[in-house]
């Protein structure tokens, strides 16, 4: 077991806890919805047993090609897109197939593989509204390039004509430097004890996610997790409580616990047992703790400016 420091907050599981979590995930699918349920499994030996049109959203988060180690599975890079093309055509559509008419869809990726997964994700009769660029402040760099600071989000619906978007829900809190006045009032922001503070309407390009680390409670050792702000965003923004969430490459369970937190029903699929017994944890830590960090009341907060309750 690693020695961690004394502050670390990294989830971790005991060999008691762990016999109690495997008891609560589901290993095989009967054809029915599996409401709120980790299925630990290989995505496509289930895929077809998992009713069409269930999901309202889908958080879609694939291995990248890149050569990453995973615990118990291995994804090893291509050399060309076509072979990372026809990896991402193999589950794709069916993943596809689980949402609804007017359902909407986000797949993560990064700049070696997002035009490949431009190309199926319209392949799949999809229509991409937008990209979504978020700033992955980690890593200390590159000796000989430019370090990779940016991870892409692909923005898609079945209906162009017909999904469900709440802007509202997703403005961020952001600090006024030069506050305007008009007849002495303040013009578009508020005054506060902690300062003075706009309401903005987000952009594709997003500078506020903190990558999770050792100090924050929601941390665990997946390689390439993603943080609960980040998918809080795409979940507010295409859906309503009460729907469901779908995560059909679930790592650590970012998407099932955040959807959980926000009230949406969510399943999520993942092969490795370990990263399964994380996300089972964080469901169940959820049940004490709703708390986002950077969310709170209802605003995003710019990062490093939330100075009330977290």
């Amino acid at each position: 077991m690693k020695k961690r420091a004394e502050r670390n907050r990294t989830i971790t599981i005991t060999a008691e806890e762990a016999k109690k979590l495997k008891s609560q995930l589901t290993k095989k699918v009967d054809g029915t919805v599996p409401t709120d349920k980790i299925i630990c499994n290989d995505l496509l030996k289930v895929i077809d047993k998992i009713p069409n049109e269930m999901a309202d959203l889908l958080i879609i988060d694939p291995p990248y090609n890149l050569g990453r180690d995973f615990g118990t599975i291995k994804f090893h890079a291509t050399k060309n897109s076509d072979k990372y093309e026809e990896y991402l055509r193999s589950w794709m559509p069916k993943v596809i197939n689980k949402l609804k008419a007017n359902g909407s869809v986000y797949i993560c990726g990064d700049w070696k593989c997002t035009s490949s997964l431009q190309r199926v994700i319209e392949e799949c009769g999809l229509t991409i509204l937008n990209r979504i660029t978020w700033q992955r402040e980690k890593g200390r760099g590159a000796k000989n390039n430019w370090k990779n600071g940016m991870e892409d989000i692909w923005f898609a619906v079945k209906n162009p004509d017909n999904y469900f978007f709440n802007l509202e829900a997703v403005k961020i809190r952001r600090r006024v430097l030069a506050p305007y006045k008009e007849n002495g009032k303040p013009k578009d922001w508020e005054e506060s004890d902690n300062g003075n503070f706009r309401l903005t309407c987000p952009s594709n390009f997003w500078d506020d996610i903190s990558i999770p680390f050792w100090s924050m409670p929601e941390n665990t050792d997946h390689p390439t997790q993603k943080p609960e702000k980040l998918y809080a965003k795409l979940i507010l923004a295409s859906s309503k409580p009460y729907d469901m969430v779908f995560d059909p490459f679930m790592g650590s369970g970012t998407a099932c616990v955040t959807a959980k937190k926000l009230g949406r029903h969510f399943c999520g699929i993942e092969i490795n047992e370990e990263y399964c017994l994380w996300a089972q944890k964080r469901l169940m830590m959820a049940d004490d703790n709703k708390a986002i960090q950077g969310y709170s009341d209802g605003i995003f907060w710019e990062r490093n400016s939330q100075t009330t309750k977290k």
